[in-house]
């Protein structure tokens, strides 16, 4: 059993006039080359990147295993300077660890105060943000964050979702991405916001048998390819090298549409929460019922769900 694969577009020269008009409205992954993005693309070798922001500490996740399991949280936090965690990063056997020699280290960068603060790339790494040149395909005010990422070669992030667009920028290294529609949500056994199914490459069939009908989009991303992910997209990222990115997520819907507390883009939108909060209420209240009408009451709530709320189109 295998899924279907889907090719992701690749651009070149899209101009931000072409992208608001002929992508964008489309709603789906495209892979942007091409792109004006700054000297970054050449100057953030591993001694640069090292020198540039010198010892700073850096909170990091630090894996044993190739494949980062948010769920079962098979990772630990660490702390190191920024210099010797880039050049821990750029090395496949480490001399110096905190689990193992062979061990992947993950960056994410956040805010001062994770809890309240907004990653910033200009804030929280000054020298290298004078490098980038972020595409300003939105408006000013809609910008929301610029997280700048660094990855262990052979590093998989688990398969996520986020509530804002977003355009993944890949400074160093190569990276493949695996992307599901938001439709193939019932299909990816969801906690939250991330799916359980860890291994897309080679998935658990008889643990996960739905997983076989999720239309596969797929990737390849080298050096300067920006890849857009619309919000609510799913997407498992594996650094096939060491590399350096920067994510930039903005606002697609009305401000007052997020959770104000939201500091990684991550959190479902007010409305939706407040939907979810009533229809786990609804579900309790069925409870009250015998096993044969809650059966009948909840397929009628599932057909007026799909009546009322599903799109109608096959986009």
């Amino acid at each position: 059993r295998a899924q279907a694969v889907v090719p992701v577009a690749r651009l070149a020269g899209v101009t931000r006039e072409q992208f608001l008009r002929d992508i964008y409205p489309r709603r789906k992954p495209v892979v942007l080359k091409g792109m004006e993005l700054g000297t970054c693309t050449t100057k953030w070798t591993v001694d640069y990147l090292s020198q540039a922001e010198g010892s700073k500490e850096v909170k990091i996740h630090v894996s044993a295993v190739p494949q980062m399991d948010f769920l079962s949280k098979n990772f630990v936090y660490r702390t190191l300077p920024f210099d010797v965690f880039v050049r821990r990063a750029a090395e496949v056997k480490h001399k110096e660890y905190f689990l193992s020699e062979d061990e992947k280290y993950y960056l994410r960068s956040v805010g001062e105060d994770a809890r309240k603060d907004i990653a910033d790339i200009r804030k929280q790494f000054p020298i290298l943000a004078e490098d980038v040149q972020i595409p300003e395909y939105f408006e000013k005010e809609q910008f929301f964050s610029s997280v700048f990422r660094i990855s262990s070669a052979g590093l998989q992030l688990w398969t996520h979702y986020d509530v804002m667009d977003n355009f993944l920028i890949q400074v160093t290294g190569k990276k493949r991405v695996v992307l599901y529609s938001p439709r193939d949500a019932p299909y990816l056994y969801l906690s939250g916001t991330k799916s359980e199914v860890l291994d897309v490459d080679n998935p658990d069939f008889e643990k996960y048998p739905l997983f076989v009908k999720a239309k596969r989009y797929q990737c390849f991303l080298e050096a300067g390819d920006v890849l857009f992910i619309p919000a609510l997209w799913f997407h498992n990222v594996i650094s096939e090298e060491f590399g350096v990115a920067l994510n930039v997520f903005w606002k697609h819907l009305p401000a007052e549409s997020y959770d104000k507390s939201d500091t990684y883009g991550n959190k479902d939108p007010t409305a939706a929460s407040r939907a979810i909060q009533i229809l786990d209420r609804a579900l309790k209240t069925l409870e009250e019922l015998p096993e044969e009408y809650r059966d009948f009451y909840a397929r009628r709530m599932v057909l007026r769900i799909q009546e009322k709320a599903y799109r109608n189109d096959n986009g």
